[in-house]
């Protein structure tokens, strides 16, 4: 169905990909290692933050995509679940003063949360792409047709 080798030339001359259906554990974790939940090569950000409008490899649409403020709000439950016990236990052992404390969390809570904002992005794209939330349904259900017509025309 929805996968990641046999490439096949569409109408607008790029190639798709079509095969297996790919897992929703499987489309996380390469949305997680900024990849194409569809066929894992592509790159899915063309920017920091900006997830690309197709893959390069399977040209696969990410437009539908909405990930919004919900990657930023995980990071900073992760990160504050990390930090806050760390900072306080650093408190309760050595009792440093308020300067050294900010000397030491605020670089690290400000580096955690910039090293996990983009691949928890991506594992949320992921997360869309395989569940077909948001527009993604609507592109799959167009594209099946198409499919459907591939795989019997290689049946005969």
């Amino acid at each position: 169905m929805y996968g990641s080798s046999d490439q096949v030339k569409d109408n607008s001359q790029r190639t798709t990909a079509m095969t297996e259906t790919v897992s929703l554990q499987k489309a996380m974790w390469r949305g997680f290692t900024m990849k194409c939940p569809n066929c894992g090569r592509g790159h899915l950000f063309g920017r920091f933050l900006k997830v690309a409008d197709h893959c390069e490899v399977c040209s696969e649409d990410f437009t539908p995509q909405r990930a919004d403020d919900f990657p930023a709000y995980l990071v900073i439950v992760v990160v504050g679940h990390v930090v806050v016990p760390a900072l306080l236990w650093m408190e309760m052992t050595y009792a440093p003063p308020a300067w050294l404390q900010l000397a030491i969390w605020l670089p690290v809570t400000l580096f955690s949360a910039l090293a996990l904002l983009q691949p928890t992005k991506g594992a949320i794209v992921g997360l869309q792409w395989q569940l077909g939330m948001e527009g993604f349904a609507a592109t799959r259900r167009a594209a099946a047709p198409v499919r459907a017509n591939v795989a019997r025309t290689r049946e005969a």
